[in-house]
């Protein structure tokens, strides 16, 4: 499967879209949506898609934040996909990918979540979003806005 534009403008919805580099729940430096800066793009002052070079400092053009949210949104469906046994909706499908796209890779891995959806019990799926509301040790409440909403997105026909 893939992510829809549904399910695309669903994630800017709740990442929110920035053009300059700010601080994350947890004082990580993120920029675009949700794009957690790494240690090379930090050094260096670039983010690179596609084989070209883009200095963030002073801002990404609102182009090259939809391209880089695609590229990081392909780990995330690859993780889904990969890992998902059951067959989805193309809206439980959107959830996961932007649960993912928010917890991260090796926690979906793990997660009691993934364990009862590959048994079938997709009724579990939303009380165990709703468990994923910390960050840096405490419970934030855009994270419990978030898993609301993709409960709310999950439970769509």
């Amino acid at each position: 499967m893939r992510i829809d534009q549904v399910g695309i403008d669903f994630i800017k919805s709740v990442e929110g879209v920035k053009n300059f580099v700010y601080a994350d729940s947890a004082g990580l430096p993120t920029i675009g949506v949700g794009h957690l800066l790494t240690q090379d793009e930090l050094t260096s002052g670039k983010i690179h898609i596609d084989g070209k070079a883009y200095k963030y400092h002073e801002g990404l053009p609102d182009d090259v934040i939809d391209r880089l949210l695609l590229r990081d949104l392909h780990i995330a469906e690859l993780v889904v996909n990969s890992n998902v046994k059951v067959k989805l909706t193309q809206n439980q499908y959107n959830a996961l990918v932007s649960f993912v796209f928010n917890v991260g890779v090796g926690a979906f891995r793990n997660s009691t979540l993934l364990k009862l959806l590959n048994n079938w019990d997709y009724d579990s799926v939303p009380n165990q979003m709703r468990r994923w509301v910390f960050s840096a040790g405490r419970q934030i409440q855009g994270l419990k806005n978030r898993r609301e909403r993709e409960v709310e997105l999950w439970n769509r026909k």
